[in-house]
């Protein structure tokens, strides 16, 4: 009896003999062909022949071969020119492999931030890495280039569609997509395939990658993931590398019992390297960082450095009616490339776009009630310059990762802290300048002390223009 090998890259089909147990431990061959020790990290093999089998039967019986990281296009490490400075580490300081230094190039990085240059060289050596870091510190890029390395440096020769190598799990959806879309750009030359899975987008489309292709790194939002585990589309037990990003939103969402359950069924914390990162180290989240990596290495970046570098900060007192006018104004009068305007309420950002439209200010809406294929559509035409002016929540905003925002607006300051530091990390992102000006009317100022203590730092109130 013969069963067909199918290659996922060349489309090719050879015919071998069909095995009457479990199938090769491709794992243990990948680690008996590693130059040098690393037993920790060594994948081990399947705990019993029935998961194979029943895999087996999954998947139709079809192993697929490990992808092969395509001639990089006439593309040398001498075309990727950073010169050494004092006190900043680059990327070529790393040893990353050719085809992750093109992607790196081409996604317009140059020096290491410092989440990055803090984390990458114990990331790299398969360390678990506990990162406290906020939105906008390059955190993504840490993670995915170690991912990426990894992957490459490590390589298996075949193995069962729909078994990731890398699973890395994020509170929303925009956040998931953009981390996958910086996954595709960092990963572009490298013959990875990188999978992106969010509720409210086409099931069986999204099924069908799972099914139908070696997936290297899967971005997947907690519930969706979940539904896939279930109908035995997604299996994880051969995952190398989880990654677990805003850990602590996805406490605050009730995510984590899906995160525990994910969790479970990738390879002991022993037997895999775990990234994982939050905004804030509570007592829960500590006790969830004990429970899933081991011996992490710790990189913490100051929330109030994230917070006040490179962004001018300002804080106008204004009456509650007049909040909208002092907006039109700064919007009419500012030099603004791109503006995110935050609100707390579906309602009001829904109100305020309305209104801001009327005004012939041109602007598009970012909620939780905006469906998925909308919000895509409405982030492309904001990330294109069709529209400069966003209006947004901070669920749905929470993961906007676009170039050349120049201003933020706080219309209202959001009912805790850390989510101010969230919302103004959307600009002067990667060394650049940004503006960020809060509307503080009677209401607001009950969330003063707070953002003040948060921030470390007594906040200077102005006047508005």
């Amino acid at each position: 009896m013969f069963k067909k090998i199918i290659s996922a890259f060349s489309g090719k089909t050879t015919e071998s003999k069909a095995k009457d147990s479990k199938p090769k431990d491709n794992k243990s061959k990948a680690a008996a062909s590693k130059p040098h020790d690393r037993s920790k990290y060594a994948k081990k093999p399947h705990k019993a022949a029935q998961k194979d089998n029943f895999k087996q039967s999954a998947k139709g019986n079809q192993k697929h071969k490990a992808a092969k990281a395509p001639v990089v296009n006439n593309w040398k490490p001498s075309d990727f020119v950073v010169e050494a400075v004092e006190g900043k580490t680059r990327f070529h300081d790393m040893q990353l492999p050719d085809s992750l230094m093109q992607g790196i190039q081409e996604s317009g990085f140059q020096y290491c931030t410092a989440i990055q240059a803090q984390s990458l060289p114990s990331a790299l050596q398969g360390r678990d890495i506990l990162g406290q870091a906020q939105t906008g510190t390059g955190k993504s890029a840490a993670f995915l280039t170690a991912v990426i390395n990894r992957l490459l440096t490590e390589p298996l020769e075949e193995r069962f569609a729909s078994e990731p190598r890398a699973l890395i799990v994020a509170p929303t959806r925009e956040l998931v997509m953009q981390i996958g879309k910086d996954a595709e750009g960092l990963a572009k030359h490298t013959g990875l395939k990188v999978v992106t899975i969010v509720g409210g987008m086409d099931y069986e489309e999204q099924r069908a990658k799972l099914r139908d292709h070696v997936v290297d790194i899967l971005v997947a939002t907690p519930g969706r993931l979940i539904d896939f585990m279930g109908s035995q589309d997604v299996f994880l037990d051969e995952v190398d590398v989880l990654v677990l990003d805003e850990a602590d939103r996805m406490l605050d969402m009730g995510f984590i019992p899906d995160v525990r359950r994910i969790e479970r069924a990738t390879p002991p914390k022993g037997d895999r390297q775990t990234l994982f990162f939050s905004a804030t180290f509570t007592e829960q989240i500590r006790r969830l960082i004990d429970q899933w990596t081991e011996n992490p290495v710790e990189v913490t970046i100051e929330p109030e450095r994230v917070a006040t570098d490179n962004i001018d900060q300002k804080f106008l007192m204004v009456a509650g009616d007049e909040k909208f006018d002092v907006l039109c104004k700064y919007l009419n009068e500012e030099k603004i490339e791109r503006a995110i305007i935050f609100a707390n309420r579906r309602d009001i950002t829904r109100n305020l776009c309305d209104k801001l439209n009327k005004k012939g200010l041109t602007s598009v809406l970012l909620s939780g009630e905006v469906n998925q294929q909308k919000r895509i559509k409405t982030l492309e035409r904001f990330r294109e310059g069709y529209v400069n002016i966003m209006v947004a929540t901070d669920v749905a905003g929470r993961g906007i990762h676009v170039d050349g925002v120049s201003h933020v607006f706080n219309y209202n300051l959001p009912d805790d802290a850390e989510d101010y530091v969230h919302r103004i990390g959307r600009t002067g992102r990667a060394g650049t300048k940004g503006t960020s000006i809060a509307l503080i009317s009677e209401d607001d100022a009950f969330e003063l002390p707070a953002l003040e203590e948060y921030l470390g730092s007594k906040l200077k109130l102005e006047q508005p223009l």
